[in-house]
């Protein structure tokens, strides 16, 4: 036998085009977002294939995709979006239907799964889905009373079955302890009559409802919640997110005092929680949701440092616990400089804004490993962009609105 010979291993002449379309499809469904707007340009089969129903109904079979923030700035005519995934940004095609009221100031104001709620500046709503532009006016809004006008919070849950997805906004009115709610629901769509919540006054009813509660948090506009003049970005008057566990619904948001109001949508009440900080501290404050739970990212001023922490609140000992801090290397440049925070949660990660007329920066902080990292800035056509605030939403193509 002749040394130095080797064996000749068999070629793989496998390719896609041999897959039939079901199982083409359910691999294609299992791409990043950002590569589905290059489907079209690689043949025509896998144009076809992208723009067929089935080929969206194996995307909603994914449990779950890396989120997309979809930045807020002040007339702000097009959708910028840090991809979490890719770790860089992206412009997307700003969809027609807001880009007609883009002088009249719509303004995202809400999300949930793969679609973004805008409020227009006559008061009505649009949902759209920034992946693929497609938009939805919602009825307009008609009230019992004009008491229940003033709006406080705008929140937005939604639910897929068997490939359809459904959703809902919850409207939150008057003001405290006049408080009222006003429910949207997209499979019958219409919006309900207004609830009103009362006070309880039984602090022992933190322990049975709050632990398992579907939950919505939002941010009053009742005043600013620092003690200083710092200012909120205008969408984050509405800060809203949505938790589920056991089907009940419940509300937080923080009062023009600071402090965090349990509203139970079941029960129609609502309650307080302890104070974080005295009311004569100066401080910025703002709330999120990551993996179900409520937490409080608090920046505040202390012996001439700045200190970012993030909270929650520990129902069996009814005080509120620090999870993680900023280190102080980081934090202690923001003293001084009254800057405001704007926050959104997504998963184990909190996606901060810092903002004020000196600084604008972005940060994500991962509640499980307590890593802070300052992400790099957006340079749209050579110009620096600066935002104030930021939504979360699942970049899904099968979202429907």
């Amino acid at each position: 036998m002749e040394l130095g010979l080797k064996r000749k291993l068999p070629q793989n002449d496998f390719s896609m085009d041999e897959l039939n379309e079901d199982l083409l499809e359910r691999i294609l469904s299992w791409l990043p977002t950002s590569a589905f707007f290059r489907l079209n340009s690689v043949s025509k089969r896998w144009k076809s294939a992208a723009n067929s129903v089935s080929f969206k109904l194996a995307c909603s079979q994914i449990p779950s995709r890396d989120p997309w923030f979809l930045m807020v700035a002040p007339n702000l005519k097009q959708s910028v979006v840090f991809n979490s995934a890719e770790n860089s940004w992206k412009r997307l095609n700003y969809p027609c239907h807001l880009r007609e009221d883009s002088d009249q100031g719509c303004m995202p104001v809400a999300a949930s799964g793969g679609l973004v709620c805008y409020r227009k500046s006559s008061g009505n709503f649009i949902v759209c889905n920034p992946v693929t532009g497609s938009c939805r006016e919602l009825p307009p809004l008609h009230f019992a009373s004009e008491n229940h006008q003033s709006l406080n919070a705008v929140v937005m849950s939604s639910t897929t079955s068997n490939g359809q997805q459904s959703y809902k906004i919850v409207l939150v009115l008057g003001e405290i302890p006049n408080l009222f709610l006003k429910l949207y629901n997209s499979t019958s769509g219409c919006w309900e009559d207004e609830s009103a919540l009362k006070k309880n006054v039984d602090d022992s009813s933190m322990d049975c409802d709050s632990t398992d509660a579907n939950v919505v948090y939002f941010l009053s506009t009742t005043g600013t919640v620092v003690a200083s003049n710092m200012q909120r970005s205008p969408s984050k008057q509405y800060s809203s997110v949505i938790t589920n566990k056991d089907g009940r619904e419940t509300v937080y948001f923080l009062s023009s005092s600071g402090t965090v109001v349990a509203c139970n949508l079941a029960d129609k009440s609502f309650f307080e929680y302890p104070r974080l900080l005295p009311v004569f501290s100066e401080y910025s404050i703002d709330i999120a949701v990551c993996n179900g739970e409520l937490v409080v990212v608090l920046l505040s001023e202390f012996l001439e440092s700045a200190s970012l922490r993030v909270w929650k609140y520990d129902e069996a000992n009814r005080r509120w616990q620090q999870i993680v801090v900023m280190p102080a290397a980081m934090s202690h440049e923001w003293y001084g400089r009254k800057v405001d925070i704007n926050c959104v949660g997504a998963g184990d990660r909190i996606f901060i804004c810092l903002n004020s007329p000196e600084i604008c920066t972005y940060i994500v902080c991962d509640l499980v490993t307590n890593t802070w990292v300052e992400l790099p800035k957006c340079c749209i056509n050579g110009e620096v962009m600066e935002f104030m605030s930021a939504f979360s939403f699942e970049p899904r193509i099968e979202a429907s609105v």
